[in-house]
């Protein structure tokens, strides 16, 4: 059997402490199997052994023997689920690599290695908590107290050396549970993930896109629920307060919110997406500018429902000009926005003009804008 490059003075990596928020005190222990053990002697035949069936059976032996000895039995029950994974027995390799857990239970190599099972046998449900609690353990590594005696240059060495070492198996594992949520189809089974996945990854690089994930996923057409929507928003902020996605979240939903005081708010939201996105910028993307096009928007919305009509012009005109061929319903928004303001303000003409621009943008708001431009020709044909 493979024994994955782990030699016979095993070393694996033990964390001592509990599953949920690693303190920055957090050890890696290097827990050992030493060499001329009675372990050692076992490890040594069963290595020496070449028929698959007669080794399984003797690292099941050798669980059984020395189960008093946690990383021993953790590694016995590690060979035995790489054995059944081998035979294509999927759902004994999880088993085993589980009872592996049981007795290392951050042990990373062996959650890389229950996650590569998981995503072979389809356990999504499996693969996510593996890929949760492995980022965990990724997480406390750099956050490890320096052993008494260790000079600083040593210890900075050393944790380089560790954090290297378990760099692929924590890529491997923040993607794999990336892939999980987008793969995800059921909206409160993809919302159990996302909360699983950001506990484990609250910087991931898939951040923004996961956040997008739980915003759709919380917001109309899924799971429709305004209060964790917003408290997942300013989840998202605490950790990253320049979260463009966040940030017109909960512009959106203050803009739409009927209390006193929401306005305003929706207002103070979008002031910030249009700082951090800088669509004026040289070096700003489409992503930057749709962004700032949309808190533009957001902005003359809260204006004109605040009876600030004058205010909310320059704000919808800015926001057409970013929105402009690249998001149709936004621009027709702002369109019918300042079609509406010209209107309030008499100025007709000005109106008539974006209106029926608007006109010609199909989707929702197609019919309320020549609703809008009717009654402004009409109001346009009395005047003369």
């Amino acid at each position: 059997m493979k024994r994955c490059g782990v030699s016979l003075t095993l070393i694996v990596l033990f964390l001592s402490f509990a599953v949920s928020a690693p303190p920055a005190s957090a050890q890696i222990d290097r827990i050992t199997i030493a060499a001329g053990s009675d372990e050692d002697h076992a490890l040594q035949t069963i290595s020496s052994e070449q028929d698959p069936q007669k080794k399984l059976a003797m690292y099941e032996d050798f669980v059984q023997k020395f189960s008093s000895n946690a990383p021993a039995a953790a590694y016995g029950n590690w060979q035995i689920s790489q054995a059944y994974q081998a035979s294509g027995d999927l759902e004994k390799s999880l088993d085993y690599g589980d009872k592996a857990l049981a007795g290392s239970p951050h042990n990373l190599d062996i959650l890389v290695s229950q996650a590569g099972v998981a995503q072979q046998a389809k356990n999504n449900a499996k693969l996510m908590d593996y890929a949760a609690k492995g980022g965990e353990v990724c997480r406390a590594i750099p956050k490890q107290s320096k052993p008494e005696g260790m000079s600083d240059e040593d210890f900075a060495r050393q944790l380089n050396e560790q954090k290297s070492a378990a760099q692929n198996g924590c890529d491997f594992l923040e993607s794999s549970g990336f892939n999980v949520i987008t793969s995800e189809t059921d909206p409160k089974n993809r919302m159990a993930e996302i909360e699983k996945f950001t506990a484990g990854f609250p910087d991931s690089k898939f951040q923004e896109q996961v956040s997008n994930y739980a915003m759709y996923t919380l917001g109309p057409g899924q799971l429709n629920d305004q209060v964790r929507l917003l408290a997942f928003g300013e989840k998202i902020l605490a950790t990253n307060p320049k979260s463009l996605t966040a940030l017109l979240l909960l512009a959106g939903y203050y803009a739409d919110d009927s209390k006193p005081g929401s306005a305003a708010k929706a207002i103070t939201y979008s002031q910030k997406v249009i700082e951090i996105a800088k669509p004026d910028a040289a070096d700003a993307d489409k992503s930057r500018k749709l962004s700032a096009g949309v808190a533009h928007n957001t902005i003359g919305w809260a204006y004109l429902k605040q009876d600030k009509t004058t205010a909310a012009i320059p704000e919808l005109k800015a926001s057409a000009a970013l929105l402009k061929g690249q998001d149709d319903q936004q621009y027709a928004r702002a369109l019918y926005g300042m079609g509406f303001a010209y209107g309030k303000l008499n100025k007709l003409t000005d109106a008539r003009e974006v209106l029926t621009e608007a006109v010609k943008i199909p989707g929702p708001l197609q019919a309320m804008s020549q609703d809008l431009l009717t009654k402004v020709n009409g109001a346009r044909a009395k005047g003369q």
